[in-house]
C-alpha cells in the first residue's frame, strides 16, 4: 500500500508576498544592495560605493525594492538613508550562502 505525501498548505497571501520578494531580489544588484544594507542603515551614496554601480542605477533599484516593502528610506539633509524591513530578506540570503548549487 502506499504511503500518502502529505502536502503542507502555505497561506495564499503569504505565498503571493514571498514571491513577490522573491521576483523583486531576483536581480543581482539588488542582491548585493541588500547585502550592504544586511549591516544596517546606509546612504545611497555609500550603497553605490560599495557596489561601485552608478548612482541612478542604486536609486532605480532602491525606489523598486521601497515601493515593494523590503526596503524603507529616511532622508537627513541632502543623504537619503535606506534600510531592510522585510524580515524575509535576512532569511534568502542566509539560503543563498548555505545552500548547495
Amino acid at each position: 500500500m502506499a504511503t500518502k505525501t502529505l502536502v503542507r498548505s502555505i497561506d495564499a497571501e503569504l505565498l503571493h508576498r514571498a514571491a513577490d520578494i522573491i521576483k523583486m531580489l531576483g536581480h543581482p544588484d539588488r542582491l548585493k544592495i541588500v547585502e550592504v544594507l544586511e549591516n544596517g542603515e546606509a546612504a545611497v551614496s555609500h550603497i553605490q560605493e560599495a557596489l561601485d554601480l552608478p548612482q541612478a542605477i542604486v536609486s532605480q533599484h532602491l525606489a523598486k525594492m521601497r515601493g515593494a516593502g523590503i526596503v524603507a528610506a529616511r532622508r537627513d539633509g541632502n543623504h537619503v538613508y535606506y534600510r531592510i524591513v522585510e524580515p524575509k530578506v535576512e532569511h534568502i540570503l542566509a539560503c543563498i550562502r548555505t545552500c548547495d548549487m
